[in-house]
């Protein structure tokens, strides 16, 4: 049985008075809180209450609603010509026509989906709360869980304390076999089955005080890179069987997002207040990105997350609804600000150029520069069936 145990973390433990008691937060509304995302997961029992359900030994399915793509969206991904996005309450939607209408497919969780990964135009894999790892072989209309904490299953003391949570915050597969999928507290997943079985792999990676693993990004020609709390740095040069720590780490405060740029050994990093490092050797060295705000100032704004588009374009999206834009393979950037201020959690570039940004607000879809779209004027989300 694993014990709950305690370890000091960058974001502090929050506490909210619940009728009278204290509740502690989950770790990924503690970091979502970090990165703008509040109005949903803030101290108001109700909110969080819909958000994500408590730990439970048994999962549910997510309720269905014509307004799931108006709620909490995270991360979305290209399965073929269609999208696909997950969120909070255990939300998936799709879209067949590029952001502009959703459909809701069945989930069989209520937790918060942090991430998703498509192999194929059929193969995907969501992660997020409760270590859940789900699986589609349809292009994610229907998902089936593949992997829970063990730890859920397990009898345990109730006056001992709660168990500890480890949310998983990001997947990625190389092929239709082999993939990877990492969260809190050092948690380290590998399938070589597509995923029929995982294996918990806490000494692959040297992260002897298990720092959280935030993101992780496939360099081109290169390996993979992963970031995670305070400043870690982590990269793989045979895309995920063996890794090292970087231990030059040019900044010290969390970091939220990594992507390649397109260009063999070129990686960029990114978290807390504006801040974004590129490294031209996979990390040997680094150099700051300084980014400014359309009126000249420095960026203070935290970073959350983005992509890299086939052709070059980088978009990454962050607290008070910041786009930052690079047209030539992250050499340059040019920042903007939404005029709703709404907080956004990712962002992918559409074949048309546009862009679709995912956030508070669920899925907007806008014009290249990301300003358009400020009130959602399509329909709302249709319940998809099997």
């Amino acid at each position: 049985m694993r014990e709950p145990i305690q370890r000091h973390s960058l974001i502090a433990g929050m506490t909210c008075n619940v009728s009278g008691k204290s509740r502690k937060f989950s770790l990924s509304t503690q970091i979502f809180s970090a990165l703008g995302l509040s109005v949903a997961l803030a101290c108001a029992p109700v909110a969080v209450a819909q958000a994500q359900d408590s730990i439970a030994a048994e999962a549910k399915p997510a309720v269905m609603s014509v307004k799931a793509d108006d709620v909490l969206l995270l991360d979305v991904e290209q399965a073929g010509e269609r999208l696909v996005a997950v969120g909070s309450r255990g939300h998936i939607v799709y879209s067949d026509d590029m952001g502009a209408t959703w459909t809701q497919a069945p989930s069989p969780t209520r937790q918060m989906l942090t991430a998703v990964d498509f192999v194929d135009a059929n193969n995907g894999w969501a992660v997020g709360h409760d270590s859940l790892i789900l699986h589609t072989s349809d292009a994610g209309e229907t998902w089936d869980i593949q992997y829970r904490d063990p730890a859920l299953e397990e009898s345990r003391d109730e006056q001992a304390g709660g168990l500890l949570e480890r949310p998983l915050m990001d997947v990625w597969f190389r092929n239709a076999n082999t993939g990877f999928a990492v969260g809190a507290y050092g948690l380290f997943l590998r399938t070589d089955d597509g995923g029929q079985n995982w294996e918990e792999l806490p000494d692959l990676v040297d992260n002897e005080f298990g720092f959280h693993y935030n993101a992780m990004t496939a360099v081109k020609n290169t390996g993979l890179f992963l970031v995670g709390e305070m400043g870690t740095m982590y990269r793989s040069t045979d895309f995920g069987d063996t890794w090292e720590t970087i231990q030059d780490l040019p900044y010290d405060g969390s970091l939220f997002g990594t992507a390649g740029t397109g260009r063999g050994n070129e990686v960029l990093v990114w978290g807390l207040r504006g801040n974004m490092y590129r490294s031209s050797d996979f990390g040997d060295t680094w150099e700051q990105i300084q980014l400014e705000t359309p009126d000249g100032g420095e960026l203070q704004a935290t970073l959350s997350s983005g992509q890299l588009s086939e052709d070059g374009k980088l978009v990454v999206v962050g607290v008070g609804g910041v786009v930052v834009i690079s047209e030539d393979n992250g050499r340059t950037f040019d920042v903007d600000v939404r005029a709703d201020r709404v907080a956004l959690a990712t962002a992918a570039v559409l074949p048309t150029g546009d862009l679709l940004l995912l956030g508070q607000r669920g899925a907007v879809k806008t014009g290249p520069r990301g300003m358009s779209g400020v009130d959602k004027s399509a329909p709302a989300a249709q319940i998809g069936t099997p």
